[in-house]
């Protein structure tokens, strides 16, 4: 059975950090592309990071230069460094396969960013 949970969100001002894990059961996880999405209230849900199985890495604008996604096969984890943060930022961050697996949402994590 596939598992994803996330973890490591919080309230945060802006321009703070914050460091997501997410850990993935099952003997699956080095096989897949893994991303980080969220979804701000209102509005869909958006991949913002995404990393192959040997570790390339693609972001989305709104990310690029202060996220950071990686992965350690060994260990079935994927870590989102989220740096330089902003209130745009604020949603609830998930993990996933890429493409998505629709039917293996976890609970997600929420991130809020405000002074």
């Amino acid at each position: 059975q596939v598992q994803l949970v996330e973890s490591g969100g919080g309230l945060v001002q802006p321009g703070g950090s914050l460091r997501l894990s997410c850990t993935v059961s099952g003997s699956i996880f080095s096989s897949w592309t893994m991303g980080w999405y969220r979804q701000a209230p209102g509005k869909q849900r958006d991949l913002v990071a995404a990393i192959t199985t040997g570790g390339s890495t693609n972001y989305a604008d709104s990310v690029k230069g202060r996220f950071t996604i990686s992965r350690d096969n060994a260990k079935n984890t994927m870590v989102l460094q989220m740096n330089s943060l902003k209130p745009e930022d604020t949603a609830v961050y998930y993990c996933n396969f890429v493409p998505v697996w629709r039917d293996y949402w976890g609970q997600g994590t929420q991130v809020a960013v405000s002074s």
